[in-house]
């Protein structure tokens, strides 16, 4: 999709902004030479800006907007390195709240649901986000925030919570427990609103199946705004992003050029009315693709797929380029395995070696199983890791997001 003449006008206004604000990515465009642009083509000339381009305005190097327009900041959620601080105006928190509040209508949710909030509060911007949307649309919010399942679940009961919004880990757990009290007859539950990470379809369809509910991935970022910016229609033909209030282009995570819609790449945002912090062409590293064409659902917004990955999330092992994403695929062809899996990577005796946990019931039998696994990943994609089955839930389930690959070369 090519960005839109009110567009453009729009970033030249966030760049006059930045620029004017002396603000780390207003230098970073007064030294390129940028005032203004024309074009697409000028806008494709705009230099893209990086996580650890953003570390290095810590703490309040992004901030463009006068201090005292400042409400609120949030931090991203990594753990490794400085943190990115993000400033918001009062209206970067009430645009935010209006594309929450889309996000529950694109879903069906209304001022009749009651939200059950898992995700945590605090700097991270998921408890507070989904909160405000649902505040914006009415609802009644239950704002738990993360862990104890036990009360998690009491709550869920006397409150008769019709949608569960948190990570596809904790709903995962939330269902086992669920399974595991025999309690499902006494939840409410229809709706999922599931984020902050990605999963595969394998999970998905055990969440839904096992909770009996519909489930929708919102997308986000804390560096633009949040949760809520896209999420998936009824329909299920990818996330419908806000375009009024961002612009979304996929690039060649090599080369740094766009791709034609339909094609895979790396997500890039530039946010058109931000005040607090603006970005223009953020690399967000993840890895989808415009879907071009109208929705059946008949929602003029444009199509973002699900996302596939991160372009930093690659493995290399024994040489080879592997993606998380590529041995989910291979497992979703082995019904006896559960959503569940776990990859180490060693180096012993000057070799990687790829350690692949993976959970099943205890009617297969395991050692046959685990040589059936090694040789399909062998097929597609070229080495044999060793492959260990284990019985349903002796892999770690996570109140968060869980952690799937352990490379221990650099630990």
């Amino acid at each position: 999709m090519q960005i839109s003449k009110v567009q453009i006008e729009q970033v030249n206004k966030q760049i006059r902004a930045l620029v004017n604000a002396g603000s780390f990515y207003g230098k970073k465009l007064a030294e390129a030479g940028f005032d203004s642009i024309e074009t697409p083509e000028d806008f494709e000339k705009l230099p893209f800006s990086e996580k650890a381009d953003l570390r290095e305005a810590y703490p309040l190097g992004l901030m463009t907007a006068p201090e005292d327009q400042i409400v609120r900041i949030h931090s991203s959620s990594g753990t490794t390195g400085l943190p990115v601080i993000i400033p918001y105006t009062a209206k970067d928190v009430d645009d935010w709240g209006i594309m929450f509040k889309r996000c529950y209508e694109m879903a069906g949710i209304t001022n009749r649901d009651r939200i059950q909030i898992t995700p945590g509060y605090g700097l991270w911007t998921a408890g507070i986000g989904f909160q405000y949307g649902a505040e914006k649309l009415g609802a009644m919010v239950i704002p738990m925030g993360p862990g104890n399942t036990e009360k998690q679940l009491q709550m869920m009961m006397d409150m008769g919570s019709t949608v569960l919004c948190s990570t596809s880990s904790y709903a995962l757990l939330l269902a086992e427990e669920i399974e595991k009290r025999g309690i499902k007859d006494k939840i409410k539950l229809k709706k999922g609103v599931i984020g902050s990470e990605r999963w595969g379809e394998k999970m998905r369809k055990r969440i839904a199946d096992s909770l009996g509910i519909e489930l929708y991935d919102i997308y986000g970022l804390t560096e633009i705004y949040g949760p809520g910016i896209g999420i998936n229609c009824p329909y299920e033909t990818g996330m419908h992003y806000w375009d009024d209030y961002l612009y979304i282009e996929i690039i060649d995570p090599v080369t740094g050029k766009p791709v034609p819609d339909g094609e895979m790449g790396e997500v890039v945002i530039t946010t058109l009315v931000k005040e607090g912090a603006p970005l223009i062409r953020y690399r967000t590293h993840d890895l989808s693709r415009i879907i071009p064409g109208e929705c059946p659902c008949g929602s003029r917004f444009p199509r973002l797929d699900t996302i596939m990955g991160r372009s930093d999330d690659m493995m290399k092992i024994k040489g080879v380029n592997v993606f998380p994403s590529q041995i989910e695929e291979i497992l979703a062809g082995f019904p006896e395995v559960s959503s569940e899996y776990q990859i180490r990577i060693s180096h012993l005796d000057g070799k990687d070696t790829m350690r692949l946990y993976v959970e099943t019931n205890g009617s297969v039998n395991f050692l046959e199983l685990a040589d059936r696994i090694a040789a399909t990943v062998k097929g597609k994609i070229g080495f044999t890791p060793l492959v260990k089955v284990v019985e349903i839930g002796l892999l770690p389930r996570s109140e968060k997001k869980t952690k799937r690959v352990i490379d221990e070369r650099y630990e």
